[in-house]
């Protein structure tokens, strides 16, 4: 598996005696019990919220679709009071182009955690992905994804841009220098050899999402969908994604929210199950 990172989550593994061979992938020795929310993964719900994006958005489906699209089971482009009319007007085309495959999805909840949560909510997939519609989150990987989820379906299969093969174009030093410190601090804070919790492109079983007690509505979010798993004893796998600045459109993420991830992933690490599942007893 030469580009490809399997990280056990919070360090349970290890703890209680077993390995993680790097020839093979796979966990070895002392196994753990595990909470199965998908033996296979049947279809994907491709989340895309859009805010000013045009042309991105129209690429992002035409490749998806072009590459792998007998998985998708639909596109769900979430639309808000703020979504310009043209960004309405070219999500309605993709409508009609595509009818059995895209819908539009008026946005409920707050910011971009929320709109997350919306898109949850009705996800009618096996797996939900979630990504970007400005092609920061590059479509033409979204194979790789739905490669990877009918070989490992419990898992969550995360972009990283730390390891080998992954990286930044278009990053301010600042914010790299940051971004490094953060990660390094958090694999720390739950005994794992994951690189990257916070980029938000990722693959996780529906019923995971559903299931989970979720708190966060802006950017932070997309910390809490990685943390909140590992508390759950989810396995995550890594594979390597360059992130590259949007090419159209305006960011929604001042510099300044960065530092609101530190209060989710303090309290999420000492969360029992019970504070994060909905309902702790239920058999997914």
């Amino acid at each position: 598996m030469d580009d490809l990172y399997c990280r056990f989550s919070m360090g349970f593994y290890f703890r209680q005696g077993g390995h993680f061979d790097k020839r093979s992938g796979d966990m070895v020795g002392k196994s753990m019990t595990t909470t199965y929310y998908a033996d296979q993964l049947s279809s994907v719900s491709v989340f895309l919220p859009v805010m000013d994006e045009t042309d991105s958005l129209v690429k992002t489906v035409e490749i998806i679709l072009a590459d792998c699209s007998d998985a998708i089971r639909e596109f769900l482009v979430v639309v808000c009071k703020r979504t310009t009319p043209a960004s309405r007007e070219v999500a309605a085309g993709l409508v009609k182009r595509f009818p059995d495959k895209v819908k539009v999805v008026e946005q409920q909840r707050p910011f971009l955690g929320g709109a997350t949560q919306d898109a949850f909510d009705v996800a009618a997939g096996s797996h939900f992905l979630m990504m970007a519609s400005d092609l920061e989150t590059p479509p033409d990987r979204v194979k790789e994804y739905v490669a990877q989820g009918h070989a490992h379906p419990n898992a969550i299969i995360t972009g990283s841009r730390w390891i080998k093969g992954g990286g930044f174009e278009g990053y301010s030093k600042l914010k790299y220098f940051l971004n490094f410190i953060f990660q390094k601090s958090f694999s720390i804070m739950y005994w794992t050899r994951l690189s990257d919790m916070t980029y938000g492109f990722r693959l996780i079983p529906t019923k995971l999402v559903q299931a989970i007690r979720w708190e966060q509505t802006r950017h932070p979010f997309l910390f809490e969908t990685l943390v909140k798993p590992l508390r759950l004893g989810v396995e995550v796998i890594e594979i390597p994604i360059t992130w590259r600045a949007r090419e159209e459109g305006v960011s929604n993420n001042p510099f300044r929210r960065n530092f609101e991830y530190f209060r989710i992933g303090l309290k999420t690490r000492f969360y029992s199950r019970a504070r994060i599942l909905k309902h702790p007893e239920a058999k997914p």
